[in-house]
């Protein structure tokens, strides 16, 4: 992937001490062009030091900004949340709170990914999904990957009324939990595969039972596939890909 790897001739460690003394310095520098008095305060003054914290707190304003300007770029590079995390010490989670939206999904409307080459047309995918933070996952995980119209929906009420709703596209692949309110995932998943209109969609179950049971069930429902949620959060992206990969990239799709 673009900007998976970069090198830095220092350490963070050493790039700290580095960044520091530059900030530093233009601190000092700022702070006594705003000072209005003399350039050496009294000891007892705490003007020197207020108007310091007010230029260190305004640099920090700054390098927020151009810190979203450059996570900005480098997403539109091709870069996920896995690499700006990694250059910004911190996790992909930490990455993801830090910018939200770089790869957004939407529980109403489509949202094409803005960050990478784009296709004759974005692929749509329907996930049905109650729990945010594995649908946050999936989001990542697809939109690393190519441009996605991703529409999250959290039961199979939900489902059903965005399928049959007319104006909205018709998905390339449903992604399917099994475990929600209303209407859960094995009776959705029945009337999907019994609707002459819906039928031929592509569904893969995504879900964290293991249980020989559900898998029968899901394949006598005529599931596409049947993937269980690995722990992981490495592994989990990875099979997400693997199912996109497959079905949007290798398999052939019937036609609308």
């Amino acid at each position: 992937m673009p900007g998976e790897n970069f090198d830095l001739r220092t350490t963070p460690q050493e790039t700290a001490v580095i960044a520091d003394a530059a900030v530093g310095d233009l601190a000092q520098r700022l702070a006594h062009r705003l000072l209005a008095g003399p350039p050496h305060p009294a000891p007892d003054d705490p003007a020197q030091a207020l108007a310091l914290l007010h230029v260190l707190a305004q640099l920090q304003h700054a390098a927020e900004r151009l810190q979203r300007e450059a996570a900005v770029a480098a997403a539109r590079a091709g870069a996920g949340y896995p690499q700006l995390g990694a250059a910004c010490g911190m996790t992909r989670q930490g990455a993801r709170r830090r910018w939200p939206g770089l790869y957004h999904h939407s529980d109403e409307t489509p949202t094409e990914h803005p960050m990478m080459t784009t296709p004759a047309r974005p692929f749509d995918v329907l996930l049905v999904e109650d729990d945010v933070a594995d649908a946050m996952l999936i989001e990542e995980a697809l939109s690393e990957r190519g441009a996605r119209n991703l529409v999250q929906v959290t039961d199979g009420v939900a489902a059903l009324e965005h399928l049959r709703t007319p104006g909205n596209p018709r998905p390339d692949l449903i992604v399917l939990d099994l475990n929600m309110p209303r209407m859960n995932g094995r009776e959705l998943l029945k009337v999907l595969k019994t609707d002459e209109d819906l039928q031929t969609i592509p569904v893969v179950v995504l879900t964290t039972s293991t249980a020989p049971g559900d898998v029968t069930d899901a394949y006598s429902s005529h599931a596409n596939a049947y993937v269980t949620k690995p722990v992981n959060l490495d592994e989990f992206e990875r099979a997400v890909q693997s199912i996109d990969a497959f079905y949007l990239d290798t398999a052939a799709r019937p036609r609308p």
